[in-house]
C-alpha cells in the first residue's frame, strides 16, 4: 500500500471508532425514549375528572350564594377527605374555614370552582348545581388568591391583566393601588412594563401576593376564594397584604382559609373542619 493511502486508511479507521461505539448505545436510548413516551402519553390520555369546559349551562348574572349540600369527597377510595359537609354562604358574607393541616379546607375550596366534583352531595352557586354549569362562565365569576402565587415570565401589566381582554392602563394602576402594589411597582426600572421572571422570581413573596390580589381586584368577581393568602409572609408584608384583602372582600361573597387570627377576626362566621 502506498504511504499516502496507508495514512488515509488509518485516519478512516480511527474516525470509525466513536460511531461504532455509539451504535451500541442506540438500543438503550430507544428503550429510554419509549419508556418516557409511555409515561407522557398515559398523562395525555387521562380522561378529565370534570366535563368539557365548553359544555353546560352558561351562568348568568351571579348573586354570589354558595352552598354545600351534604358533600362527600375522597381522592382515594376508602380514604374520605370530606364527609357530609354542609354550609351556606349568603351574598356578601365573609366566612372562614379553619382546622389543622390535612383537614380538607383546600379540597372544599377546590370543589366550588369545579376543580373536582363531590362523590356525593351537591355544590350550588345561586341554587344551581356546579356539575351542570359551564366551567368557563363559572370560573369567570370567581377570584382565587392562594398561598402559591402563579405568575408568568412577562410584564407586571400582563400578569395583573392576565385572562382579561382590552384592559386599560388606568384600570390596572387602580387595581394595583387598591392592592398596595403601586408603590413598589413605581420603583422598578420599567414600572408596569418590568418583566418579573419565571414565577415572579425577581419579586419578594409579599410583592407577588399583592400582584395576585391586584389581579383579583381587576377581575372584580362576585365570589372570592382566599386560601391562606398571608401565611408565608413576614409581619410587614402581611400587614400590607391584609389591608389589600380588606378592600378586596368588600361587598363580595368570600370564603377564607386561614391559620392566623388576624386574617379572620372580622368575618361573619367561622367553620372548623376536623378529621
Amino acid at each position: 500500500m502506498a504511504p499516502d493511502l496507508f495514512v488515509v486508511f488509518l485516519i478512516v479507521i480511527f474516525s470509525m471508532v466513536r460511531p461504532i461505539k455509539s451504535l451500541g448505545q442506540v438500543n438503550n436510548e430507544i428503550q429510554a425514549g419509549m419508556a418516557a413516551a409511555d409515561r407522557i402519553f398515559s398523562v395525555l390520555d387521562t380522561a378529565p375528572e370534570v366535563d368539557d369546559p365548553g359544555a353546560g349551562k352558561q351562568l348568568a348574572k351571579v348573586q354570589g350564594r354558595v352552598e354545600l349540600d351534604h358533600v362527600h369527597y375522597a381522592y382515594l377510595p376508602g380514604e374520605p377527605v370530606l364527609q357530609d359537609v354542609s354550609l351556606t354562604v349568603e351574598p356578601g358574607e365573609i366566612v372562614a374555614l379553619v382546622g389543622s393541616s390535612g383537614s380538607g379546607k383546600s379540597t372544599l375550596i377546590d370543589l366550588i370552582p369545579g376543580f373536582h366534583h363531590p362523590d356525593r352531595g351537591r355544590v350550588l352557586i345561586d341554587g344551581q348545581d356546579v356539575r351542570g354549569l359551564n366551567l368557563g362562565s363559572l370560573r369567570r365569576s370567581m377570584g382565587i388568591v392562594t398561598q402559591e402565587v402563579i405568575l408568568f415570565h412577562d410584564t407586571i401589566f400582563h400578569n395583573i391583566a392576565y385572562g382579561l381582554d382590552d384592559v386599560a392602563q388606568d384600570d390596572v394602576t387602580a387595581a394595583a393601588r387598591a392592592a398596595n402594589a403601586h408603590e413598589f411597582i413605581s420603583r422598578l426600572p420599567d414600572g408596569y412594563r418590568t418583566v418579573i421572571g419565571d414565577r415572579g422570581l425577581k419579586l419578594s413573596g409579599g410583592q407577588r401576593q399583592r400582584l395576585s390580589i391586584a389581579r383579583a381586584i381587576l377581575k372584580n368577581p362576585p365570589i372570592l376564594l382566599l386560601d391562606e393568602a398571608t401565611s408565608a409572609l413576614d409581619t410587614e408584608s402581611e400587614q400590607l397584604v391584609q389591608e389589600a384583602i380588606d378592600r378586596l372582600v368588600r361587598h363580595r361573597t368570600t370564603i377564607v382559609i386561614a391559620h392566623r387570627l388576624s386574617t379572620i377576626q372580622n368575618v361573619d362566621r367561622i367553620y372548623m373542619l376536623e378529621e
